[in-house]
């Protein structure tokens, strides 16, 4: 889930994923500047996996993560990463990420990398949908790493409950360079943007948005087929359940021309306090 402030510019994002290594297997990262609140769990995520990721033999790529969300972060504290080299096999390796404030835990993760290789395929096929018109996007919404727009917008909108699924096309407001490791990352931050507010569309007008506590609590991801960010995506997500003050979540990411480039899950605290 986005809290606080969004990034302004692509570059600046980029900017915060060119980590500082301190030592063999320790990095450290910044936040942006200005920030207050807490850490947006994309960006911890983004920046965990660039970490594990300069760990490996540049020709794995990710597959998979799993990441669990222990503290709030603070934005004005720079985090340390620290990198376990679990495993290094002939075809994979599996990297244990934590990341660390002030000596405490606030996220950690496991990572699994590949090499590439040919194998059986197939795939969900895309929701027959048209990314949106520049043209008719408000300028407002390119001031950011992502430009997202919502399919029936207006609908999400309203304060009457809608069914737990929502469609969102984004791509990023400037060039995304080649390497994959970076596209993986930049793909990591977007994709918690807007998983688990899809858990709360069905009570939509029942709770005003101060009475509910949302954070997430964990994050999970799988990487299908080469990432092209340079396009736009569409990011088609579900929220099966919620239950015992969790919401859960599921999104498949979609290229333009319909490949389903990775899949995502996602749980999170949904509190509704007493007014």
């Amino acid at each position: 889930m986005r809290s606080g402030e969004k990034l302004q510019e692509l570059q600046e994002l980029l900017g915060l994923l060119a980590l500082e290594q301190i030592e063999e297997n320790i990095f450290r990262a910044q936040h942006p500047e200005g920030r207050q609140g807490r850490l947006y769990g994309g960006q911890i995520m983004a920046q965990a996996l660039m970490a594990g990721g300069r760990t490996v033999a540049p020709e794995l790529r990710v597959h998979s993560l799993h990441g669990y969300f222990l503290r709030p972060g603070d934005p004005r504290v720079p985090a340390v990463i620290r990198v376990e080299r679990a495993r290094d096999g002939r075809s994979f390796a599996t990297r244990r990420i934590l990341v660390t404030q002030r000596g405490e835990a606030i996220f950690n993760m496991d990572a699994s990398f590949q090499i590439v290789e040919s194998g059986l395929d197939h795939q969900a096929t895309m929701p027959d949908l048209k990314p949106p018109s520049e043209e008719k996007i408000p300028p407002a919404l390119f001031d950011a790493p992502f430009v997202t727009w919502r399919h029936e917008f207006r609908r999400l909108q309203s304060e009457t409950p809608q069914p737990p699924e929502q469609f969102v096309w984004f791509k990023p407001t400037g060039r995304v360079p080649p390497e994959h490791l970076v596209a993986a990352s930049l793909l990591v931050f977007e994709s918690d943007n807007v998983l688990i507010g899809t858990a709360r569309l069905p009570y939509r007008g029942r709770f005003k948005r101060e009475q509910m506590q949302v954070a997430s609590l964990d994050h999970a991801m799988w990487f299908h087929r080469p990432i092209e960010l340079n396009q736009w995506l569409l990011y088609a997500i579900d929220s099966p359940s919620a239950s015992q003050a969790r919401g859960f979540a599921r999104g498949n990411i979609f290229s333009q021309s319909g490949e389903l480039l990775a899949s995502t899950v996602q749980e999170g605290l949904i509190r509704v306090r007493d007014t």
